[in-house]
């Protein structure tokens, strides 16, 4: 089973930053999932629109200008990295997941990802593009149709993972309080993976192993390897 850290090893270090991104990787993460947001023609990861949680900031991230959201202060010293930061740090240690939470110029992100995969000799098939923002996943499938994408879902849809196969997900990521057996066969039978957020109980680990879940995202990874026996 696949281990994504959420938001970086996010139990360890402050979600969405650098240190949360290296420690993410000196614990073996498989992968490192985080949330970005565009701001003009930059792309900065954060997880939420106003600044205050996670951040030493007020207001939302559209009230301040770049250089201003780059000052703050996000913890343990960390400040808010631009996405090309964040793969220059990844570089080709691990695959990402990256989650559009705030993304409007669809072209211009791919051809921003595009830039710094060649920059940092990342492959664009290591990326894994998600959001609960399903039209964004529709019109990045429809300009890049190689792109690997991630449909996200908070609930259990009646049809289940129908909406991610019309989409051309290769997964359906699924609230761990929503998944079942059915839920997991539903998508396996329509060709798609099974990823499941935010997995940090060692029960709910081996359970969804035995489902046969193909992903999980945690905030500390390595102690999902332990669970996992993994190390």
């Amino acid at each position: 089973m696949f281990i994504y850290a959420h938001r970086g090893a996010s139990a360890l270090a402050p979600e969405n930053t650098l240190l949360a991104l290296e420690m993410a990787i000196e614990h073996r993460a498989d992968g490192i999932e985080f949330d970005v947001y565009q701001h003009q023609q930059e792309f900065i990861l954060i997880h939420d629109r106003w600044l205050h949680r996670t951040t030493n900031g007020i207001g939302t991230i559209d009230s301040l200008l770049l250089e201003q959201i780059r000052h703050l202060d996000a913890g343990q010293g960390q400040h808010v990295p631009t996405l090309n930061e964040a793969m220059a740090c990844i570089g080709q240690r691990c695959e990402m997941n990256i989650e559009l939470k705030g993304v409007s110029n669809i072209p211009g992100l791919i051809g921003y990802v595009e830039r710094a995969c060649s920059s940092y000799q990342i492959s664009f098939d290591s990326i894994l593009f998600s959001s609960f923002d399903h039209h964004v996943l529709h019109a990045l499938k429809s300009i890049k149709p190689e792109a690997r994408i991630g449909a996200l879902t908070a609930g259990k849809p009646i049809d289940y993972a129908n909406f991610a196969q019309l989409l051309g997900a290769e997964f359906i990521n699924a609230d761990v309080t929503f998944v079942d057996k059915n839920f997991v066969y539903d998508a396996k039978r329509r060709g798609l993976k099974m990823g499941v957020y935010t997995v940090d109980q060692p029960e709910d680990l081996m359970t969804l192993r035995d489902w046969g879940v193909d992903a999980v995202f945690c905030n500390n990874p390595r102690n999902a390897r332990l669970a996992l026996g993994l190390d």
